[in-house]
């Protein structure tokens, strides 16, 4: 995703996207619901190795929350379009129409995965350690591993050429303390995790302003985990302590769909001038802007799920780690194919092509892989797992719609799936 060191003429870019007094929570059923179902399914539900884990195996056992598959595939697009866009425009020299895209996207786009990723954290954080870090420190490990391990393995050569297979192959285990690629987001996850149970003890307004003011501090020692620790933590804090309201915002949204509507409006217009203006780089005014954006994501996929329109973003946000993890290969053939044969002029649409097969391209070695029998690459075998998996009956997806409602899900899945 976003923000991250490489060695000097790799073609790797730095994508930087940087760029409360506890009270009552307000009434929200749905957020409620998810915890009373959890808690009585705690010991039935079905363990999955990612979001991968459907279309030719057993479909997730969780059921799914709709809005937030809808506001993940808005997301991982979004970072697969990052990518794509910047990375033609660095190959190119030049910029296309896409690159308004990125740049209107920038003050939210990773805010709101993060955010989104703490979400469902109240609902298992109170696990023992051994299996909270097997589900949130193990698992992203074991991924993290195979995917750099991969990712490494086709941009070696370059290494090499440009110093030695010596320096090729130090850069490898650097990789391990600086995380490598697009995956820095895997490699974080783990931290803020095991950062947040640690200070429960803290009072949770404390932990906000600390993790506010590191995102204003504007950090920048050079190191991948510290920076995007200090921008993002703030974030994915605020989505484990004010769960109840973001679902409070969804159950808004959907109840009243014309005022979401025309706070969508007013939110897009205000984003695009204060990017237009330089503005939303401004201290205060990114971090504003960062959960002004995520609320409007959450909005937006509340929406879509109401109507039940673009299922294709559903579809991305119900498979966000197969794209997140694969789309590097797809992505930069595709942009290298076009670019070296020149067959399409306009960079803009270089950009548009790259991007779409960058998310369809993933998809397809997903299946690929299935078909394989190569599903350790999406799905964590079992000789990795430290607590077994649980077994439990499948469930039928469900949607927050209204207090009452006769479908309500389990705990979803977030960025990963932790269960």
């Amino acid at each position: 995703m976003e923000g991250n060191r490489q060695p000097a003429k790799t073609g790797h870019m730095n994508c930087n996207g940087k760029q409360i007094e506890s009270r009552k929570a307000p009434h929200c059923s749905a957020f409620t619901q998810i915890r009373a179902e959890h808690a009585s399914k705690r010991d039935t539900m079905t363990p999955s190795g990612t979001i991968a884990a459907s279309g030719g195996l057993k479909a997730p056992s969780a059921a799914r929350v709709d809005w937030v598959d809808y506001a993940k595939g808005i997301c991982i697009v979004m970072v697969v379009m990052m990518h794509s866009v910047l990375g033609v425009e660095l190959a190119a020299g030049q910029t296309g129409f896409m690159h308004v895209a990125v740049a209107f996207a920038k003050p939210f786009r990773m805010p709101d995965f993060f955010l989104i990723s703490g979400l469902f954290l109240p609902l298992v954080i109170d696990r023992d350690w051994r299996t909270y870090l097997d589900r949130k420190v193990v698992h992203f490990a074991y991924f993290y591993v195979v995917w750099v391990t991969i990712q490494f393995g086709f941009k070696a050569p370059a290494f090499a050429a440009e110093t030695s297979w010596r320096d090729a192959g130090l850069l490898y285990l650097e990789s391990f303390v600086e995380p490598f690629g697009t995956l820095w987001f895997i490699y974080l996850l783990p931290i803020f995790f095991v950062v947040t149970k640690l200070t429960r003890r803290i009072p949770p307004p404390a932990i906000w302003l600390i993790a506010a003011a590191l995102e204003t501090a504007r950090v920048a020692t050079g190191w991948t985990t510290i920076d995007e620790f200090c921008a993002r933590f703030v974030y994915f804090y605020s989505g484990y302590l004010f769960a109840p309201y973001v679902f409070a915002l969804a159950d808004r949204a959907r109840n009243h769909p014309a005022w979401a509507l025309a706070a969508l409006a007013t939110w897009a217009l205000v984003n695009a001038g204060l990017v237009l203006c330089g503005a939303s780089e401004w201290k205060i005014v990114s971090l504003v802007l960062g959960f002004a954006g995520a609320c409007a994501i959450i909005t937006m996929g509340t929406l879509l799920a109401r109507a039940r329109w673009l299922n294709f973003f559903r579809f991305c946000g119900e498979h966000s780690i197969v794209i997140y993890l694969a789309f590097f290969l797809p992505m930069a053939a595709t942009r290298t194919l076009l670019l070296h044969t020149g067959v399409i002029p306009d960079i803009g649409t270089v950009s548009l092509i790259v991007t779409i097969v960058g998310v369809i391209g993933a998809l397809a070695i997903w299946q690929a892989a299935l078909r394989l029998n190569a599903n350790f690459l999406f799905e964590r075998p079992d000789a990795f797992w430290i607590v077994p998996k649980k077994a439990g009956a499948r469930l039928q997806p469900g949607s927050l719609s209204s207090p009452g409602s006769a479908g309500r899900p389990s705990i979803p899945e977030t960025a990963v799936i932790d269960r």
